[in-house]
């Protein structure tokens, strides 16, 4: 059997530049009703650079939210209708100033799924070419390439705490040892 809920009401409580939030009265499996507070968001694009010496590059950048710095792999937010893998390509030029040749699909990942709609679409690119970055104004970071296997033991000492970066080093990690 399948579960649900079925939106009875839903009032926006704040509409953002990134998010909007609505309190939403839901209809539970039992006929009982309760309140879920939803944050709307277009949701996103990442990108897993790997050299041909097997290099990734990460980003390193301040996060406000967490009060700060995290290891990251390139990505960005969706615009909405904004193509995902559009974004992802666009976000590693913009963010690490190369192209590739190839893209993989690594799936899609839900990182807060009890109240958040955003959705991470996931690639790795390969057979990288140096372009040049361009920045947001208000984005500033600095570009790291490291060895995966340094990345892979970032990811499980906790060094990388970043849930796309995570899952997208991990699949990864699990393609290479299964010869992919």
């Amino acid at each position: 059997m399948a579960h649900s809920e079925q939106t009875l009401d839903s009032r926006l409580i704040f509409d953002g530049k990134v998010i909007r939030v609505t309190l939403d009265t839901v209809r539970l499996e039992n006929g009982d009703t309760s309140m879920r507070e939803v944050v709307h968001h277009h949701g996103g694009a990442c990108i897993m650079p790997v050299t041909d010496q097997g290099e990734v590059y990460l980003v390193r950048q301040f996060r406000y939210a967490l009060g700060e710095e995290m290891w990251e792999l390139p990505a960005g937010k969706l615009e909405a209708g904004e193509d995902p893998f559009e974004a992802a390509k666009r976000e590693l030029e913009e963010e690490c100033g190369v192209t590739a040749d190839e893209y993989i699909p690594l799936g899609c990942i839900y990182p807060t799924v009890g109240y958040d709609s955003e959705k991470i679409h996931i690639w790795i690119a390969r057979g990288l070419h140096a372009t040049r970055q361009h920045l947001d104004e208000d984005e500033f970071l600095d570009v790291h390439k490291l060895p995966f296997d340094q990345v892979l033991q970032m990811v499980l000492d906790n060094t990388i705490r970043d849930s796309k970066t995570v899952a997208a080093v991990l699949r990864y990690a699990l393609m290479r040892g299964q010869g992919q």
